[in-house]
């Protein structure tokens, strides 16, 4: 059957057809080194590493370091481990500031050409004067400067006789055009901000709209893909790489990722961060690569998430559920199998001896026999879950009740005889007998039980935190409410669990990283802030469907 394509590939075969290409094909991952990479970001980089990888091409990791008052070199290192953790590797490793002077040039030929001139109008003027979508905009007087005294000025600027924001340098385009990106855009302001490679080299500093572009003509970028938002940007684009005849760079728009009850924008992710709202960027909780990598998900998950979700031309709000999906169907099949009791309930089985001990096995993963067993201890106390227990049953309850019977996973059946209460009346500790003819594998007790339960020696559990993770937003799209977002943040969007338990087996681990699957409760992964005396685990996601429209 064959492979049907998306419209960006669809492009790209065109283009290899016509051979507009004569050195094949190369993309570019560019990002803002400001923040950290959101699920956003994992999806074009999916795309353009994809689109290199199935034509035979290249693709550069350029950081596009054009605003030196919000970048950072450790933002440089978050954004390089994310790449590589999704299992990519760039060709070459760029930096917009790689081409200061370049781009420097590149606005005196504007200059020269009288296609470019300083403006000294204040930022409102200059919005005042652009006028709107439908009111045209109107030159103001230093339009028409001469091109010898834009030189002397821009000159000025870069070797920092003016105060920031005194002057900027625009291109010369049309004021009455429809579109507002065309009347004369600002392509340098001035920056006294020292740069985070070039130090105090540079004051002024090119726009994004100006640098974008460039850059891609001088590192001969054929296809060049951003998301919706720049498609008004693209007759920019394409004015400023034929005015001055450059490697003629086409930039494809798509849509970018909406994903529901969270958002994909690094400067409202920065402010959760700042007010403190999550733990820092990467918080379980947040749609960065490095928090889903924080709760469990996978490289494969994320990957096989972007691929589900295609490449379109509309926006549109994808649900959680398929990213939980995806990650849900990969650990399935990879993550060990751990028992862990999340709020637990004491057990005595008063008919099994005090003193004895009793090695269960229990099967690593299963159908996997290359993954092995283990040993689990089983005594008379143990721990079960508190929801594994009613006293007074609802209908199609089949699980531990007051006189009913269950089956402990790999283990006996057990029947609840008597139920210890606290003084108000909470209950406090089950007392059951065990059947030894029932034991899992070789049962001859001809008791038949509706359900199995896990449970944990407590003389051998292990005390630990539980962090289970809900919705970071209380409605489905909090992108729509503007600067009004925070108003939505679900403050219940974490729940922690001091007094959990899990296997003794992971206390000698070092399991930073590695995912398992506790049994019934769904997919956990050990936390980077645990130690040798205090375990945490993140649940990465459930064993079923729960995240529910609201």
């Amino acid at each position: 059957m064959e492979e049907s394509l998306n419209f960006i590939e669809a492009i790209i075969e065109q283009d290899i057809c016509n051979e507009v290409y004569s050195e094949g094909i190369s993309t570019r991952f560019p990002p803002e080194p400001n923040g950290y990479l959101h699920l956003g970001h994992a999806k074009s980089i999916c795309l353009n590493f994809g689109l290199a990888s199935k034509y035979k091409g290249r693709v550069n990791l350029r950081f596009d370091d054009t605003n030196p008052e919000r970048e950072n070199s450790s933002y440089i290192d978050a954004i390089r481990e994310d790449i590589q953790w999704l299992g990519f590797e760039w060709h070459n490793e760029f930096y917009a500031s790689d081409y200061f002077e370049v781009l420097y040039g590149f606005a005196i030929e504007l200059i020269k050409r009288d296609l470019a001139y300083v403006d000294d109008s204040t930022p409102e003027e200059i919005a005042e004067q652009k006028g709107t979508p439908q009111v045209t905009g109107v030159p103001n007087r230093y339009r028409g400067r001469s091109i010898d005294e834009n030189l002397l000025l821009f000159e000025a600027m870069k070797v920092g006789s003016f105060k920031d924001g005194a002057k900027v340098l625009r291109a010369k385009i049309d004021m009455k055009a429809a579109n507002m990106h065309m009347r004369d855009p600002i392509i340098y302001r001035i920056k006294h901000t020292p740069h985070h490679r070039t130090g105090s080299a540079w004051c002024i500093y090119p726009m994004y709209d100006f640098a974008h572009g460039q850059s891609d003509a001088i590192e001969c970028i054929t296809h060049s893909t951003c998301t919706l938002e720049f498609v008004a940007h693209r007759p920019l684009y394409n004015w400023f790489i034929e005015k001055l005849g450059l490697f003629p760079s086409k930039q494809i728009e798509f849509a970018r990722l909406n994903l529901a009850f969270t958002i994909m924008s690094k400067r409202k992710l920065q402010q959760l961060v700042e007010k403190g709202l999550v733990d820092g960027w990467d918080d379980p909780r947040l749609p960065t690569v490095a928090g889903l990598r924080r709760r469990g998900y996978t490289p494969n998950a994320i990957r096989e998430f972007c691929d589900r979700i295609g490449v379109a031309k509309r926006d549109a709000i994808t649900d959680y559920n398929l990213l939980e999906f995806c990650v849900r169907e990969d650990l399935n099949k990879t993550a060990q199998r751990r028992i862990a009791v999340l709020k637990p309930l004491r057990v005595i089985i008063t008919n099994y001896g005090q003193e004895f001990t009793e090695k269960i096995v229990l099967e690593n993963l299963p159908g996997e026999e290359a993954e092995g067993s283990r040993e689990v201890p089983f005594t008379r106390e143990l721990w079960i879950e508190q929801e594994d227990f009613m006293e007074h049953p609802t209908k199609n309850y089949f699980r531990l009740t007051l006189g009913g019977a269950v089956r402990l996973k790999g283990a006996y059946i057990i029947l609840c005889e008597h139920v210890v209460k606290d003084e108000d009346g909470n209950i406090s500790e089950l007392h059951c007998k065990y059947f030894p003819e029932s034991k899992s594998g070789h049962d001859h007790s001809n008791i038949k039980v509706k359900s199995t339960i896990h449970w944990l020696s407590i003389p051998f559990a292990i005390p630990a935190e539980i962090r289970l993770y809900n919705k970071l937003f209380e409605i489905e799209d909090p992108g729509q409410t503007g600067d009004e977002f925070l108003k939505h943040f679900n403050k219940d969007s974490i729940q922690v669990l001091p007094n959990a338990y899990v296997e003794n087996d992971l206390i000698n681990r070092d399991d930073v990283g590695v995912n398992f699957q506790f049994v019934r409760m769904g997919y956990f992964i050990k936390d980077r802030d645990s130690t040798a005396d205090h375990f945490i685990f993140n649940r990465t996601v459930g064993l079923r469907e729960n995240w529910k429209k609201t």
